[in-house]
């Protein structure tokens, strides 16, 4: 075919002009992860990029802002009920769904509504 897909270079979600300093709690504070310095230029429109685990994370500023309720990002985890447990102590709400063969997984949702499953196989 002349090409070959490779793995995710991160995933974008959106959040509402000002959101910066919830999504450092959540993001860093809660799941881990490392802020990225933007590029100037893309730094400029607001928002915040986040990496840890060989996932990146990038949250744009929309405006209009709405929250993807059903699309998400299905992130990988190992040691899924300790993440769960955090997040809990945390304050956010987790969903636990056994209807994936194969995984243990859970919803929940970053400060702005955002719908992301974390999941880890069996």
């Amino acid at each position: 075919m002349g090409f070959s897909l490779g793995p995710l270079h991160h995933v974008q979600l959106a959040i509402p002009r000002g959101g910066e300093p919830s999504c450092r709690e959540f993001w860093c504070g809660l799941l881990g992860m490392e802020e990225l310095e933007k590029p100037p230029v893309l730094a400029a429109r607001g928002g915040c990029w986040f990496r840890g685990g060989g996932l990146e994370v990038h949250l744009g500023v929309e405006e209009p802002f709405a929250p993807a309720r059903k699309a998400h990002p299905g992130i990988l985890v190992s040691g899924l009920r300790d993440l769960a447990d955090r997040l809990v102590a945390g304050g956010v709400d987790v969903a636990w769904d056994d209807e994936f063969p194969g995984h243990d997984r859970f919803y929940a949702h970053d400060p702005f509504g955002n719908r992301l499953e974390f999941l880890e196989p069996r």
